[in-house]
């Protein structure tokens, strides 16, 4: 059982100080011209001195890395040049954790989140037999007994199961990608920033029904990286600072390979676990968010999580959808960078930056007025965990 005490007196403890990405769409149309690609490290590099660079730190100021689960720590450690005194390893949100985790331990007292993947590059396959390292990692990840062989086939089997029970539709589906492509349209690192019209998204070939190649998430290179300290020393450096409020996660692993969790409740128990947690740190509540940061592998994501996380009422994600309220100018905006599905395939980690952008006001045309919490959230295969972030005044 988690500790809410304990977990409130971290709240706001510690920043944001330093982001950093690497050119997306860029090198995204240098592999479509058969140019030299960059390897996942050297993007996590150039990532990491963007980080640095933006925050005013300097290499030596590092005593903590945390890397993604596509770099080993030791090479990431030795190509940037840092010898910490605290280094893990983790996904986008639990990279976030662990350094806090090792900033209030006192064993860092400046940590480096890097993450780097040349994926298009490398021909990277996450479906299929040869999936990610074949039959070794499909025993664990994917669901081979019963035919299914990408988590495309089993968020598909969870949007039909979804539709059949509310009455959720394609062209539901098909606004909530118009409306991140919306969003990818006024940013300029985005790779698809073409507008997308419901007729257009319709005519889309059906990969696995009902999702459409527009329901499925880009595969291309890139690298991000954040810095992150205490909040005393963040309101001394070059940038607005941006406190980390709320955090929390919940695995839901029983019975997985059934599939029960995802066709019971679409991972609302977890969704439900996990908005206790980083609600009651942030001492705020879903009404008091100003933009959703939501893992976006699918466009059916989407819908699970905003119902989940108390945004709306279990079953009513087409009302918001319909309204609007989660494109540009709505009222719920989310992926406010063009998410996975049109910015950037990077397994989350695009999405923090987009946050700490948002709530220092440097997002451009994209930008939403005043916002005061940007929350991000994730589910993937029942892995649900949620970061609240939080502008404060320099």
């Amino acid at each position: 059982m988690y500790d809410p005490d304990r977990l409130s007196a971290m709240s706001r403890a510690f920043s944001i100080v330093g982001i950093g990405e690497t050119d997306y769409a860029a090198d995204y149309e240098a592999h479509r011209r058969e140019n030299t690609p960059k390897d996942s490290y050297e993007l996590a590099a150039l990532a990491f001195k963007r980080a640095l660079d933006d925050c005013g730190l300097e290499r030596a100021d590092i005593d903590g890395l945390v890397t993604g689960p596509t770099l080993a720590m030791e090479r990431t450690g030795e190509i940037l040049g840092v010898n910490p005194g605290f280094a893990a390893q983790g996904d986008a949100v639990n990279a976030v954790m662990q350094a806090m985790l090792a900033l209030q331990s006192g064993l860092a007292e400046c940590v480096a989140v890097v993450y780097g993947n040349a994926q298009r590059s490398g021909a990277i396959q996450y479906g299929g037999p040869q999936a990610m390292g074949g039959e070794r990692f499909l025993a664990y990840v994917y669901y081979s007994p019963w035919g299914l062989t990408s988590q495309g086939s089993l968020y598909a089997m969870m949007m039909n199961r979804y539709m059949h029970d509310t009455g959720f539709t394609e062209q539901d589906l098909g606004r909530i990608v118009i409306g991140q492509r919306a969003f990818a349209a006024l940013n300029p690192g985005a790779i698809m920033r073409e507008p997308l019209s419901l007729e257009a998204y319709l005519q889309g070939r059906l990969i696995c029904e009902p999702l459409r190649l527009f329901d499925y998430c880009l595969i291309n290179d890139g690298g991000v990286a954040m810095i992150l300290t205490n909040s005393e020393r963040a309101r001394k450096l070059r940038q607005p600072p941006v406190s980390i409020a709320g955090i929390g996660r919940h695995d839901i692993n029983s019975e997985a390979t059934s599939l029960r969790p995802r066709l019971e409740d679409f991972y609302h128990q977890g969704h439900a676990r996990v908005a206790e947690q980083v609600y009651g740190m942030a001492g705020i509540g879903p009404e008091d968010v100003d933009g959703l940061q939501i893992y976006d592998s699918f466009s059916a994501h989407i819908p699970f999580a905003i119902e989940g996380f108390g945004f709306c009422g279990i079953g009513e994600a087409a009302r918001l959808v319909r309204e609007g309220a989660l494109a540009p100018g709505g009222r719920l905006p989310v992926n406010t960078s063009g998410g996975m599905l049109s910015e950037s395939y990077m397994q989350g980690w695009n999405h923090q930056v987009e946050a700490v952008r948002q709530l220092r006001l440097q997002a451009g045309e994209r930008q939403l007025p005043q916002p005061a919490h940007v929350q991000y959230l994730s589910d993937v295969a029942g892995k649900v965990a949620s970061v609240i972030y939080r502008a404060e005044a320099a």
